[in-house]
């Protein structure tokens, strides 16, 4: 099903499913029994663009923490839950907006009744989580193996069991670690459920592994239209997640908003110091609020034309470079003062463009 048709379902106070946006997740990596340290962290992914943020609860203590932490931020809070379904109690008491369960290892159907019964009363929505790691046996020797069927099966299975429960209050996610098998997996989900679907290559890895196994994965299930939530899995800081997924979401053409530099390869030609130079635009970019395209060119030959789709760019060139906008030379600048040229020219092209 196209994400403009899932079920809305309600997240704190943002709606997935239904053509709303596609929003951003990430999930904290501090100890949610520290609220200091978690809300720090939760802060800094808002700055970043992250608009729904999950906090492992393993303990009483990190329920009732969620309360405190739920005081201090403002976006929509999800309880992750394993094993223990006292925790996903405790969590929605103490205000968490959604429980993330896997209903296959909370305990039997009488503690999955009991979850269920809570969310109902306090309309607190459910995503049901299946991860390839941990598919139960009986589909395992099902299928001979981990496949695309008996994940979405598996899935189905507990959705129909929450649904016999007189709840549909329900987001779904399945996720592996083999981008094909992530891929074919929800397109078969898509065609056989009708909620919201949170979409996420699990355990991707490292910050270029996971980027690059995110990047296809995400990128072919979004394409095809599937999808209402997303996370960028990576082994790192979790703001290099937020970023990833709103670069995947702006080339998709899913989401507006925020500076995109391109830059070009090096060659032979370039003379200046181009992979500093671009690293450099990039993080001074971060809290520049304009909806634009940067160029970064190393050559001044063939920079102006390379750059002429984007917006304003910078070329290299020996001791000077060149500001340029549209593709047209605008002025010279020393080396040294490229990147403060740059900046100066987004600064005033902000105001400028709140004076339209």
């Amino acid at each position: 099903m196209h994400r403009e048709h899932t079920k809305i379902v309600s997240i704190g106070n943002r709606m997935i499913g239904g053509g709303n946006p596609v929003l951003i997740q990430s999930m904290t990596n501090t100890r949610t029994e520290d609220v200091k340290a978690t809300v720090e962290q939760i802060h800094r992914l808002e700055a970043a663009g992250c608009e729904i943020i999950r906090c492992t609860v393993p303990t009483q203590e990190a329920a009732v923490a969620v309360k405190e932490i739920k005081k201090q931020i403002s976006i929509p809070l999800v309880a992750d839950i394993h094993f223990d379904y006292k925790m996903a109690l405790a969590a929605m008491e103490n205000g968490a907006d959604k429980i993330r369960i896997n209903p296959g290892n909370i305990g039997g159907r009488d503690k999955v009744k009991a979850v269920v019964d809570m969310a109902k009363e306090r309309n607190i929505p459910i995503r049901v989580g299946v991860n390839s790691g941990s598919l139960e046996k009986e589909f395992i020797e099902k299928y001979g193996k981990v496949t695309v069927q008996g994940l979405v099966e598996s899935a189905l299975n507990k959705v129909q069991m929450i649904e016999e429960m007189d709840y549909d209050n329900l987001v779904i996610s399945i996720k592996s670690s083999d981008v094909l098998m992530c891929i074919r997996a929800h397109e078969l989900l898509a065609q056989k459920s009708r909620y919201p679907l949170h979409v996420g290559i699990t355990e991707a890895g490292t910050l270029i592994s996971g980027n690059i196994k995110s990047s296809v994965g995400l990128g072919v299930i979004l394409y095809e239209g599937i999808g209402d939530t997303i996370r960028v899995s990576l082994t790192g800081d979790p703001v290099e997640e937020i970023r990833s997924a709103k670069l995947i979401l702006r080339t998709l053409g899913l989401r507006k908003g925020g500076i995109e530099v391109v830059s070009c390869p090096t060659c032979g030609r370039t003379k200046i110091d181009l992979i500093g130079l671009a690293n450099e635009v990039e993080a001074m970019v971060q809290d520049i609020p304009l909806d634009l395209k940067v160029a970064v060119m190393g050559c001044a030959v063939n920079g102006p034309g390379e750059a002429r789709e984007a917006d304003i760019g910078i070329a290299g060139g020996v001791g000077e470079g060149l500001l340029i906008k549209k593709g047209e030379i605008v002025r010279k600048v020393p080396e040294d003062q490229l990147l403060a040229a740059l900046r100066e020219e987004l600064l005033n092209w902000g105001k400028d463009s709140r004076h339209e």
